[in-house]
This record gives structure tokens, C-alpha cells and sequence, in this order.
């Protein structure tokens, strides 16, 4: 992107697009065999660069142009870098192959910061106030574009709310204290509409199993503080936009019955643009207009479309934190994923939204100990039991699509070993808080240690 001041009539031109494009998307769509190919996965990390102390380092510039590497891209904080893995065939050992590449790419990432390294964790327990000022932001044009973008639409400053804590916020750097693992599920058009609501079904227990946030600005929040902190610093609607139920950020409000296009078209109808780039060039499936808008609406399940290999669709699952190792984010996409296949051999319409939604948050409150719901099922459980009784479905269905037992297993059996022992990254963090007597610098070097190790939370001591 070459600039990131944007016009009115610049704006009125990337809205027509939108509207041009969205009719495109559904022609492709509609063609027969339209992104019909071998399920694939991939996937993105967000890490936190830090200095010797445990402080964010604000150098990802530096970092970047050390490595010289095309899948490491800058983030939103200068503290912040993202790596995005190659895509694999679901089929065979993908979690043994994505576990290697965190593996490599971490390293790689860590070696390469002067003075410090880098982690995977949902949210640094070191960030402070001052860490949010306009310097912390990348200097690219597209997130400059990204912050006059909101500020367009809402008025500023802002009020955050998590439970006790409330800050006046005026910049968009706050989004920048999350990090993710950002899962993605390559799916056919014809089941788009039953693997997406699955995915937002089974992300309220995966969710529970791997909380990996619970601080932020040195209070202990919730177990997953990411999920409340991101859809308050993103929610771009002020007194004109009330009528909209859901923020830029969110859950989402109801099933997905007709498939894709259903989203994108609710994205171009709901969502004012931000980052209004015009794109000429280039071929008419491309719809960049499109592609770019959707990438500035944060739904933690979002629909992808990509014009490469012919075009395809994707379940982009956002949900997961970073972290707190390599093994224990291959363990969570396999319990995701195959949670998801499972659940997408049924149709989830019958079931009441609210249950999915509310499943959701309590999740990211409360972690293994909130009280889940579940299709077909009376009554409530504990997080933890329910975990462990879906397990063997998660299981049942890689297997069906051609995961070896050996990698499904080893996977799983991290998610099944956490579980029966409450060892969740969030628990590991609050139990050596207290432990340290409140030291927030030394729980950060002291985590960053062992999740390079590449072992399993549950393992460390």
C-alpha cells in the first residue's frame, strides 16, 4: 500500500467495488467444481519480541530485515511479528510437519533479536500503559491507514471495560497487546455453511482447553483476556452504528445457512471500509477490494477467499492465543480441526445460536472450570469433562480424513493430559506469578524459556 490518507470520493469508489466485486464472488462461486481440491491447513503466529528484562522490544523492523524471510511479516506493534506457515495436506503427519516449522520459525525468529527474543503468549505480562503510544505502531502505511480508518468511524477517545479495568483509549495500538494462532481450514463450497457453524460450535470447548491470557496491565483477568481486550479495542461502532449487533470483532450473532457468500455479502452490507485502496489491474476473480475489506473485519471465525490455485475458500478460526509451545499449538489445531470435521456432519441450524455464543465466552472466562452446553446433550458440564468426552469424536474424524493414528494421538494426548490436569498455559502463568510474589518481568523470561524447550505446558515445571 502506497499511501494511507484516503478521500470521501475515495471512499464512495471502494464502497461501489465492494458491491461489484461481491456480484463476482458469487458468480465464482456458483461455478460448478468451484474450489474443489485436497483439504489443506495452514496457519498464522503472532509472537512478542522482548528484551533481556522481559520488556516488549519495539525492533520488528530490524528483526525482519535480519532474517530475510518471505513467511515472517511485521504486525501491528513494533513489539510484534507474524509468521505464517506453509500450507499442508490435512492428510498424512500435517501436526508432526506444522510442529517442526513453529519449532524452526520460533528459533529462527528468537536468534534474531539482539538483545532479547521472542514468545508466543496470548497477551505480554509486561506491557504497561506507556507501551500503547503512537510510536509503538508499525511505520507501514496500511496500519497508519488502518488507525485514520477507524478514527473515522468512532469518536475518540474510547472506553475499554474488562471487568474492573477501564481505559481511555485513543489509538489502535491497543489491539496490538493480542496475539493468536490463527488456524486455517481449506473447505468446498457445498459444505461451507455446515464446516463454518461447526467451527463455531466447537471453539467454546477447545477454547476452554487452552486459555493462555489471563493478564493484562498487571491484573489477573480472565482466562483468555484477549478475546474481551480485542472486540473492545476494535468495536468501531458509536452512536450511528448501534443498530448493527455485532463490532468488528465478535462471535457473530447466527448460523450460517446459505454458505459463504452469505458472510461476505453481510461484510460489505454491515461493515463501513477503513482501508479504502483502490487496485487496478490484475484479474477480475481477484476481487482485491473485497479481499482487503474482509481482512479488516476480525470476526473469530471469518470466511477467506483466495484466487490462487483457481480459487478456493477457507475457515480462518482466529480464537486460539499464541503459544504457550509449538507442541501445545499443533495439539489445539488438532483438537479444533477435528472437532470441526466432526461436527460438520450434521446440521447445527436446530441447535439455539445462544448455547454456541454463550459457550464462547464463558470459555474465555472461565477456561476448564465454565460451564458448557452441548447439542443433543441436557444440561450443562464442566468445561474440563466435556473436553474429554469429545475428545474420541475429534479423534475419530482425522482419522477419516487421513491424519496417521501415531500424529492424531500424540496430539491429542497433549489436549487430554493438560486437561485432566489443569495445566493450561493461563494456569501455568498464574500459579508462577504468585510464586515470584508478582514479578511480571521474571514470569516472562522464565516462560520464554521453556517454550522454546518445544515441550508441552503441562510438562513444565
Amino acid at each position: 500500500m502506497d499511501k494511507a490518507r484516503f478521500s470521501e470520493s475515495e471512499f464512495q469508489e471502494f464502497d461501489g467495488r465492494l458491491h461489484e466485486q461481491l456480484a463476482v464472488l458469487r458468480e465464482l462461486l456458483d461455478r460448478p467444481g468451484f474450489g474443489e481440491g485436497p483439504v489443506t491447513i495452514g496457519a498464522e503466529l503472532e509472537l512478542f519480541l522482548v528484551d533481556e528484562e522481559g520488556r516488549p522490544l519495539p525492533r520488528n523492523s530490524e528483526v525482519r530485515e535480519r532474517l530475510g524471510d518471505p513467511r515472517v511479516v511485521l504486525e501491528l506493534g513494533r513489539y510484534n511479528i507474524e509468521v505464517n506457515l506453509t500450507p499442508i495436506p490435512l492428510a498424512g503427519q500435517p501436526f508432526e510437519r506444522m510442529g517442526a516449522e513453529i519449532q524452526e520459525t520460533m528459533g529462527k525468529v528468537d536468534e534474531a533479536v539482539e538483545g532479547g527474543g521472542a514468545l508466543p503468549i496470548g497477551i505480554l505480562p509486561t506491557l504497561d500503559t506507556t507501551d500503547f503510544t503512537a510510536d509503538a505502531m508499525s511505520d507501514e502505511n496500511r496500519y497508519e491507514a488502518l488507525r485514520r480508518g477507524l478514527r473515522r468511524l468512532r469518536l475518540e477517545p474510547f472506553l475499554v471495560k474488562i471487568e474492573d479495568l477501564e481505559l481511555r483509549v485513543e489509538h489502535v495500538i491497543l489491539e496490538s497487546a493480542n496475539t493468536s494462532w490463527q488456524v486455517h481450514l481449506r473447505v468446498p463450497p457445498g459444505r461451507f455453511a455446515r464446516l463454518f457453524n461447526a467451527a463455531q460450535l466447537a471453539i467454546g470447548p477447545v477454547l476452554a482447553a487452552c486459555g493462555n491470557s489471563p493478564m493484562f496491565l498487571g491484573r489477573t483477568l480472565w482466562e483468555e483476556t484477549r478475546i474481551a481486550l480485542f472486540e473492545e479495542a476494535a468495536d468501531d461502532r458509536d452512536v450511528e452504528r448501534l443498530y448493527r449487533k455485532d463490532g468488528r470483532v465478535t462471535f457473530g450473532s447466527d448460523w450460517v445457512r446459505e454458505g459463504a457468500y452469505e458472510l461476505f455479502e453481510r461484510y460489505v452490507n454491515d461493515y463501513n471500509p477503513v482501508v479504502p485502496n483502490l487496485i487496478d489491474g490484475g484479474e477480475r476473480a481477484d476481487v482485491p477490494e473485497l479481499r482487503l475489506h474482509q481482512g479488516t473485519i476480525w470476526h473469530w471465525n471469518r470466511p477467506v477467499y483466495d484466487p490462487a490455485d483457481g480459487g478456493h475458500l477457507r475457515i480462518e478460526m482466529r480464537a486460539l492465543p499464541a503459544g504457550p509451545s509449538c507442541a501445545d499449538m499443533t495439539a489445539n489445531t488438532a483438537f479444533l480441526l477435528g472437532l470441526t470435521l466432526a461436527q460438520g456432519e450434521r446440521d447445527l441450524t436446530g441447535y439455539r445460536f445462544a448455547e454456541a455464543y454463550q459457550n464462547f465466552y464463558r470459555a474465555a472466562m472461565h477456561g476448564l472450570d465454565a460451564k458448557l452446553s452441548w447439542p443433543g446433550r441436557d444440561g450443562e458440564f464442566e468445561a474440563a469433562d466435556l473436553v474429554l468426552s469429545l475428545l474420541p469424536e475429534a479423534r475419530a474424524a482425522l482419522l477419516a480424513n487421513g491424519v496417521s493414528v501415531k500424529d492424531v494421538d500424540a496430539a491429542l494426548e497433549i489436549i487430554e493430559q493438560r486437561t485432566r490436569l489443569r495445566r493450561t498455559g493461563a494456569a501455568w502463568q498464574r500459579e508462577k506469578l504468585a510464586e515470584f510474589g508478582g514479578d511480571r518481568a521474571r514470569l516472562v523470561r522464565r516462560y520464554r524459556e521453556l517454550a522454546l524447550s518445544g515441550l508441552p505446558v503441562h510438562l513444565w515445571p
